[in-house]
């Protein structure tokens, strides 16, 4: 029985907190934090500067900004309790009046003046159960002028309409204020629309209850931050009716979104002024007003899923569109933001089935823009450059499926100099088909407008085309997609052993390959990663370690199959303690450090010389196994010196039967002999 009643009871809690509004939970920790003050606290953040006032959730205490402005912790009574004087906190409930005489206990004394000049007073004092959504003081002073005089001058109607519309013949707590749901006024029926964020937000009319649940005999008093009007068009009749939109409203028309816009729904439009459209280079414009797939994607990325009045931004928050994207809604102190820029230059004109905001700057989003455009707001300026200087802007200014591999700037080396053979590296960065990275496989073979077949290499970290790995999400446009890459191709040009003979950093390498028999091995087909190492590597050896290691020619192929992994590895695709098997046997640690790419505690001299069969590194050192015990993540730390010609005798033992020392000494034994001819 006991277990039953426990489980009950857990059920019972469980349920309170499901059913739990967004408004109250906001409220409970606000509670919580203002708990030491005394009973009944509420703790409070106010925007420095301001009388804004908010019940703070856990996010917004820690971080003390709201709408990027600093904040200051206040401390005040929760709703429906009072102060008494010497006594801590605020142990004593408001006295239950009359929603009249509830105004003045909230502070609604300006709204209470106006009930009784406009002869509400004797209805919100009689019997009755109303919800009245009563404008602040502060909310009746930022009314402008010539609207708050024709209001009051008229006394008899238009002052009493205005408050009846702030009212519902029922009692609605803040529990029963639900998102997206609307009620009917007390001002012919004209419904008001109230919004209940996931942030603790409630709206009505987008106007901010700031003082909620404030009960009375007769009812419930929401105080509000503004004062609100009736709505009675959708958004299409107020796009239609704005001079300002009319570039707009054509635009709707041409993309036979229309309908949309005059159905019901709850959306949110950030509609681009006339203004805003002369911003646009002609040549885009017109290229996107005369593409109706083009023009549909870029008004349906100025149209929110969801409606989204200016009070309830309080940080910036990702947000779909009908597009499929999301835009970045944020604040920044009164101003609203979109992708972080204050482009909002009117707020909350409020209809039947959504909400606008007038933007001065049009939106485009990928999906209407060609590779040149997506290109040009990315951080590939020096790669844009080099493609226009390479006669290729017809390809990115086109309608093909295409592709475009846009290094990032720092991925640029050297000269930049257009020469032909800049242009043809230019032309072989973009590929023949518009591709997705994520459709992309281990093995794949892209060709490109140079001709050229460009293999994919796929890692538990990166995703690699030959040796240039993506650096960012793609970027789909209206024709092709962008992928921008971490460094500049560079396509292969031989197998290994052609690299190796074009290289004089590797002649010794070169004689040694072909002194122990694996020059076959090094043009045959295959998939194979040398860590290749240089002159300055083997010249480093002892001079007679490395003679007789070139003696030994079964010595020397061991070592020299220890640098060469069996599978193909750039350096982008080296993580935290990669390993790759040697054809030899055993096993290599790679691992990177201060963007330094180390095998075996040997830093790489140079990364990804890419060839046919495989990828080349150089690396100024010879390859030791690494000691049985020390740890994998010394793998990607500096090496130890390699010991002198007066320490200790190198261990063969420690190479197995492929000791990579003995193998390499013989080139310098080679070329001493030669200078000494």
């Amino acid at each position: 029985m006991k277990v039953c009643l426990l489980v009950l009871g857990l059920s019972l809690v469980l349920t309170v907190c499901v059913a739990r509004s967004p408004y109250q939970a906001v409220l409970q920790h606000s509670r919580i934090r203002g708990r030491a003050q005394g009973p009944n606290v509420c703790a409070m953040q106010q925007v420095k500067g301001t009388d804004k006032k908010y019940f703070t959730n856990c996010k917004q205490w820690y971080h003390r900004k709201i709408c990027s402005q600093p904040t200051v912790i206040t401390y005040e009574c929760c709703p429906g309790y009072e102060k008494i004087p010497g006594e801590k906190g605020c142990p004593a409930a408001l006295p239950l009046v009359n929603i009249y005489n509830t105004l003045g206990v909230v502070g609604a004394t300006t709204t209470q003046m106006y009930s009784d000049r406009a002869k509400l007073k004797e209805e919100i004092e009689g019997p009755g159960s109303f919800t009245f959504f009563a404008p602040s003081n502060e909310a009746w002073a930022a009314l402008p002028t010539e609207i708050l005089d024709a209001l009051v001058s008229n006394v008899n109607i238009e002052l009493l309409n205005a408050l009846h519309y702030h009212m519902v013949n029922r009692r609605l707590t803040s529990e029963e204020l639900k998102h997206g749901s609307s009620f009917a006024s007390m001002y012919q029926d004209f419904h008001v629309h109230i919004h209940h964020y996931t942030n603790g937000i409630v709206t009505v009319n987008c106007a901010r209850l700031i003082k909620p649940d404030q009960h009375a005999t007769n009812g419930i008093v929401h105080v509000v931050d503004r004062v609100i009007t009736a709505i009675t068009n959708n958004v299409h009749t107020l796009i239609d009716v704005d001079e300002d939109l009319e570039t707009l409203r054509t635009a709707i028309a041409a993309a036979g979104l229309t309908s949309i816009l005059e159905n019901e729904g709850q959306y949110t439009i950030f509609a681009p002024t006339n203004e805003a459209f002369e911003k646009i280079p002609p040549e885009t414009l017109n290229r996107i007003l005369g593409d109706p797939v083009a023009l549909k994607d870029l008004l349906n990325y100025h149209i929110l899923k969801n409606m989204q009045c200016a009070e309830s931004i309080v940080s910036g928050t990702p947000m779909e569109t009908l597009q499929g994207t999301v835009l970045e809604v944020g604040c920044d102190g009164d101003q609203l933001t979109l992708n972080g820029k204050a482009i909002i230059t009117k707020k909350d004109q409020l209809g039947t089935n959504g909400v606008i905001h007038y933007i001065n700057e049009l939106l485009i989003p990928d999906s209407a823009k060609t590779l040149l455009e997506l290109a040009e707001g990315s951080s590939v300026a020096t790669a844009t450059r080099l493609f226009i200087e390479a006669g290729l802007s017809s390809h990115l200014r086109g309608s093909e499926a295409l592709t475009l591999l846009a290094p990032l700037d720092d991925g640029f080396k050297g000269s930049l100099t257009m020469t032909p053979d800049m242009r043809k590296l230019m032309t072989n960065h973009i590929l023949k088909e518009q591709l997705s990275s994520k459709a992309l496989y281990h093995g794949q073979e892209l060709e490109t407008l140079g001709g050229l077949k460009l293999r994919v290499f796929v890692y538990r970290n990166n995703l690699c085309i030959e040796n240039a790995c993506i650096a960012a999400h793609d970027k789909t446009g209206r024709f092709a997609t962008m992928f921008t890459v971490d460094k500049v191709l560079t396509p292969p040009m031989g197998t290994v052993m052609d690299i190796l003979k074009a290289d004089d950093r590797f002649s010794l390498l070169v004689g040694a390959i072909q002194t122990a028999g694996m020059t076959e091995l090094l043009n045959q087909q295959g998939t194979l990663t040398f860590f290749a190492p240089t002159n300055d590597a083997f010249n480093a050896l002892p001079r007679a370690e490395l003679n007789r290691l070139m003696r030994n020619h079964q010595e020397l192929s061991g070592v020299l199959r220890y640098h060469l992994g069996e599978e193909m590895l750039v350096s982008g695709g080296v993580g935290s303690h990669t390993r790759v098997k040697p054809l030899q046997g055993g096993k290599l640690e790679l691992g990177v450090r201060n963007y330094t790419v180390y095998v075996n505690k040997i830093p790489l001299a140079d990364a990804d010389l890419m060839a046919t069969n495989g990828v080349v590194h150089a690396i100024n050192s010879i390859i030791r196994p690494l000691p049985a015990k020390v740890d994998r993540e010394q793998a990607d730390g500096p090496s130890a010196p390699l010991r002198g010609p007066h320490t200790t005798r190198l261990d063969s033992r420690s190479f197995r039967d492929d000791d990579l020392f003995q193998k390499v000494l013989k080139s310098r034994s080679s070329r001493t002999m030669k200078h000494s001819q």
